[in-house]
């Protein structure tokens, strides 16, 4: 076998159309082989001679895309000081494009799960555990364009790759849970006509199962146990996994984008699936565990802030290259348009406390590539000091768990929710307005993959977790969450008509909320999952999206939704780029205010009113006039203005529509109703009328430009 010299970038393996270099980074390995893997379980081994700046190289010509390989590092095996080099282990590529097999836990759980070496010689691990694969780079995208929806016009929707198709009637038994599920006409179908513009993918980078949960015959079925970086997870492919899922990948993409969807990733960049001192070595321990990780005092253990075991060393310039060279791969060569960064506040732990302007978000600010994709944040860790809502740098949005806290607070009765409900609803100025940032920054959200779905929420005070196996301790306890009467299922007529009217509620809220809404996968059909608020490990009907038959009649609250989408996308007035002032229109003949309070009176909110402790009921005024924004030609944009009237309590509430606000509206929504629409002779309301709300719901009235 021919083996040149190569280069030391870019590192990983990178096909040329003759041949492929292979690069890989270790400043504690004494040598380093590269072990070509053949289907009849033997291997052929290469060693790296050349070097530069730590980083081991060759060229191999003729070695072609679905080549599998791995690397063994010899060098000093010394926990006592974090090194846990072991030659034993064939280490994954961290910058493998691809990934093949799984490990096999049964037979590999004594050489993988724990670090010691048995014998230097013995190289049996190869069988039971994966393989990085040499992958073609080349893939014909036509005319594919990034949608670049701006933050005010986007829908974000949060879906699980296998969890969203799996049970689809309209998708062949060989594509379904598969990224090519993704592609079909029936799923893209489903999410531009509920007005879906960016899906918010959890976890596709390669990931392993824990040897728990094997045990136990569960799986890591959310993905938050990444591995490898750069490479497409192999299951969720349909056809092959030796590149093949990075073909079906870049397939879904592709197709998402001819239909003006965006693809934003869930990654992991705050721990790897290499878990504590007694975890596997995989890949990054054994090439250089002390450049990878962030180390105890004592050397032999692991600093957590994730609750996975362990935490990546975001001071290491080799873990921020890693991560930079991972964001820009995926942006420039698989074409998604944005990232959510799962445990964001660890990614700014540069030393102990989290710092927001830690290198990484330097190095994401001046970035040509990354800085100009969507950045949505997870802010918050398990560290000390780790919720961190808010304090995220300008260019980032964040998950707003104050939005989901407060809006889920609103709705189940809680004393003295009223006036912090009432900034969630309109963009969080007491969050991001210091700083810069605008309503936008706020990803509101009421439901995601971590906690209730929708439904569970308006079914459960207390979480199910049992099928989980942890004694049912697993999962947040304080949910915020109200059954209506009933733990669970029911077939009282009462509780679930008030179910439902909560779930209208709580859709409702989101879309009439500034910022950007995020809907969870499976919401809009009323999805279940019996109560368990923790379904990590549940690949299976627990988890996946029951779909209504695509042949038979739409489902009201699913029209509901899409209604309500509808209704936000139509109107500026509820995706306004900049918060209210409070303050009449300038440049108009309005003298109206931009927004106005109310309470059900009809009489302008006072600090007392806002202060009361049952409070729980108001109106708020939107001035169409006010959309502060210019047209494409420079022209004021008008929008028609809507009176949003709120009744969180359990009683009826007699509302007044102030007289001076406006003469004649329309109503057109009624969360009351069975499918939450008035009928077009129920519409007609005039100023000074008194309407009364039901317990439990929200009117919005409509008033023309």
């Amino acid at each position: 076998m021919q083996v040149w010299p190569g280069r030391a970038f870019p590192l990983g393996a990178s096909y040329d159309g003759a041949g492929t270099n292979f690069a890989v980074f270790s400043e504690a390995a004494d040598r380093i082989e590269l072990c070509l893997l053949h289907d009849d379980g033997s291997e052929t081994a290469v060693e790296l001679r050349e070097t530069d700046a730590f980083v081991r190289h060759a060229y191999l010509p003729g070695v072609m895309p679905g080549q599998r390989y791995g690397y063994r590092v010899h060098g000093p095996y010394d926990p006592a000081r974090g090194l846990r080099c072991n030659s034993a282990k064939l280490l994954l590529d961290p910058y493998a494009r691809a990934m093949s097999g799984r490990i096999d836990w049964d037979e590999a759980v004594y050489g993988y799960r724990f670090g010691a070496p048995q014998t230097r010689n013995d190289r049996d691990s190869a069988p039971h555990t994966m393989a990085s694969v040499v992958v073609n780079p080349y893939f014909d995208w036509g005319d594919d364009r990034p949608p670049r929806t701006e933050y005010h016009e986007t829908v974000l929707y949060e879906a699980h790759v296998k969890g969203l198709t799996m049970l689809h009637p309209g998708l062949p038994d060989e594509l379904r849970g598969t990224y090519a599920a993704l592609a079909h006409p029936a799923v893209i179908e489903h999410l531009t006509e509920l007005g879906v513009t960016a899906l918010e993918l959890m976890p596709v980078h390669q990931f392993v199962d824990d040897h728990r949960l094997a045990d136990a015959g569960l799986s890591n079925y959310w993905g938050y146990n990444t591995i490898g970086f750069f490479a497409p997870h192999n299951t969720y492919a349909s056809w092959g996994d030796r590149g093949e899922q990075v073909l079906e990948f870049k397939s879904a993409v592709r197709a998402l984008h001819r239909a003006g969807i965006e693809v934003v990733l869930d990654v992991v960049y705050n721990h790897t699936a290499e878990g504590n001192h007694l975890g596997p070595t995989l890949s990054f321990k054994g090439l250089d565990n002390p450049s990878y990780y962030r180390l105890a005092d004592d050397p032999r253990y692991y600093m957590d802030t994730t609750g996975t075991g362990n935490s990546l060393l975001m001071r290491s310039p080799h873990v921020l290259q890693m991560i930079m060279d991972s964001l820009r791969y995926w942006v420039e060569e698989m074409h998604v348009d944005g990232f959510r960064f799962d445990l964001a506040a660890t990614l700014a732990r540069q030393f102990h406390e989290v710092d927001r302007l830690s290198s990484f978000f330097d190095l994401v600010q001046q970035d040509p590539v990354v800085s100009r994709v969507k950045l949505i944040a997870e802010p918050w860790d398990l560290g000390e000091g780790g919720y961190q809502v808010g304090n995220f740098p300008p260019l980032w949005t964040e998950w707003n768990g104050k939005y989901r806290d407060t809006v889920r607070d609103l709705w189940r009765g809680e004393p003295r929710a009223l006036a912090e409900f009432a900034s969630r609803l309109t963009g969080s100025s007491d969050l991001y307005q210091d700083d810069g940032r605008r309503p936008l920054a706020s990803v509101n959200f009421v439901t995601c993959h971590d906690g209730f779905t929708l439904r569970d929420l308006v079914s459960y005070n207390e979480k199910h977790n049992e099928a989980n196996g942890e004694g049912n301790r697993d999962g947040e306890s304080h949910n915020r969450s109200w059954n209506c009467g009933v733990e669970g299922e029911t077939d009282d007529p009462d509780v679930l008509a008030l179910r439902q009217r909560q779930m209208r509620n709580f859709v409702a809220t989101l879309m009439l909320s500034q910022g950007v809404p995020m809907l969870g996968h499976g919401d809009e059909f009323g999805r279940t999952q019996g109560g368990n608020n923790n379904a990590y490990c549940q690949d299976n009907e627990v988890a996946w999206v029951p779909w209504a038959d695509p042949g038979g009649p739409p489902e009201p609250f699913l029209e509901f939704t899409r209604a309500m989408v509808r209704l936000r996308r139509e109107h500026p007035v509820f995706r306004r780029r900049r918060f209210f002032h409070g303050r009449p229109v300038q440049g108009t003949h309005d003298e109206l205010t931009d927004i106005a309070w109310f309470t059900p009176e009809g009489e302008e909110m006072t600090q007392r009113d806002w202060q009361a402790a049952q409070a729980r009921s108001m109106s708020v005024f939107l001035n169409g006039n006010a959309i502060s924004e210019p047209g494409p030609h420079g022209e004021r944009i008008l929008d028609d203005s809507f009176l949003l009237m709120f009744n969180a309590s359990d009683r009826p509430r007699e509302f007044v529509v102030p007289a001076d606000h406006g003469r004649q509206w329309e109503a057109v929504v009624d969360t009351v109703l069975p499918d939450g629409l008035p009928a077009d002779g129920d519409r007609k309301v005039y100023g000074g009328d008194r309407i009364t709300l039901a317990g439990r719901s929200l009117m919005v009235l409509q008033r023309p430009a």
